[in-house]
């Protein structure tokens, strides 16, 4: 697994894999045992991964408290990462506020048993906490030495941006990442969010890659599988197969996957980690196994790499309209540059 720089304002060194843990416990019904989760934390680290990504409100904290266990002997080899805003048990700790960050800090590094963390991300927007006090409440768990970089996660990008540019004109400690949902059927970031990231200079970490299992093919021709999953963890996580673009997002992945002898996930996979590769954004993708074997597949994504003609067959196929002032905007530098002019061809617009 290679590793890479995780943006323009953090020298750190991730994994281009992450271990997302949501499905670490069972505290929410369905989710992974203690040993199988210790069994996939094992096989990802012998695969060469040091990215791990957690929340407080995983598993209702199972899951934090599991890490904890599984990185006691190892945690400076490690990139460990959690999240505030849900995770709490009340009015008063769950949110964006000063009093909920701080709360909710000592609270993740107790579960995890280390006395800092290397991202700490705003896991959602709350729609009151100004973005002030959250960049002071991460300025000051810098200085402090008890969270090394700070991020945002399922903020709009407008917010983000605002932030960002804050953060750095009055010294604070920069903003070094976002973490969006982001996959062939769910490609809204986009619009905004990844032309933002770029500009700033942050990472992107993209969660849910396989559409909540949607692109691995196995829910095709309504399967009842699909029904119990959906209700299990939400119909906006598990995207389905509900149109013609779906459908057709599908068969290509099919169509690939059978022309490499291999399966439609690892293609899948492979188009998330190769779609930017040749942009200045730096990215992540965030798997999110529930059993060993899921993890195994993953992995195997690694081995392949798409044509450019098939990164290009899949980018048309799940394209989304960019809406105004997007198209308004790449319809006149075409009439004023022209169609061979290296100008227009921004991949914002494409």
């Amino acid at each position: 697994m290679k590793n890479k720089i995780f943006g323009q304002k953090s020298g750190l060194r991730v994994s281009e894999l992450a271990l997302g843990t949501g499905n670490f416990g069972t505290s929410w019904g369905h989710g992974a045992d203690a040993e199988t989760s210790e069994k996939i934390f094992n096989r990802y680290l012998e695969a060469g991964g040091n990215f791990i990504d957690t929340a407080d409100g995983y598993q209702n904290g199972e899951s934090e408290t599991l890490i904890g266990k599984f990185i006691a002997d190892k945690r400076h080899d490690l990139v460990i990462s959690s999240k505030f805003s849900t995770g709490g048990s009340s009015m008063l700790t769950t949110g964006n506020s000063r009093k909920t960050i701080m709360h909710a800090v000592e609270q993740s590094l107790k579960r995890l048993g280390t006395d800092y963390l290397d991202i700490y991300w705003a896991h959602i927007a709350d729609g009151q906490t100004p973005i002030e006090e959250i960049l002071r409440a991460f300025d000051d768990l810098v200085r402090a030495g008890k969270i090394q970089y700070a991020g945002f996660s399922n903020y709009p990008a407008w917010q983000i941006a605002n932030a960002s540019l804050l953060a750095d004109l009055r010294g604070w400690a920069p903003i070094v990442g976002i973490q969006t949902e982001y996959n062939l059927i769910e490609r809204a970031a986009d619009r905004e969010l990844l032309p933002m990231a770029e500009a700033h200079g942050l990472g992107a970490t993209f969660w849910s890659p396989l559409a909540g299992g949607t692109l691995t093919g196995k829910y095709r021709n309504n399967n009842p599988d699909a029904v119990s999953r959906q209700q299990a963890w939400g119909g906006t996580l598990v995207k389905g197969e509900t149109g013609n673009r779906e459908s057709q997002i599908l068969d290509a992945l099919e169509a690939i996957a059978k022309d490499k002898d291999v399966t439609m996930l690892e293609v899948a996979l492979a188009w998330v980690r190769q779609k930017h590769d040749h942009s200045g954004l730096s990215t992540v993708t965030l798997l999110g196994p529930r059993t060993e074997q899921q993890l195994i597949d993953n992995l195997k994504s690694l081995e392949v790499s798409l044509s450019t003609e098939e990164l290009q067959r899949l980018d048309f196929l799940s394209a989304i309209d960019l809406g105004s002032p997007h198209v308004m905007i790449a319809e006149s530098q075409q009439k004023i540059f022209g169609q061979s002019s290296g100008l227009i061809e921004n991949k914002k617009f494409h």
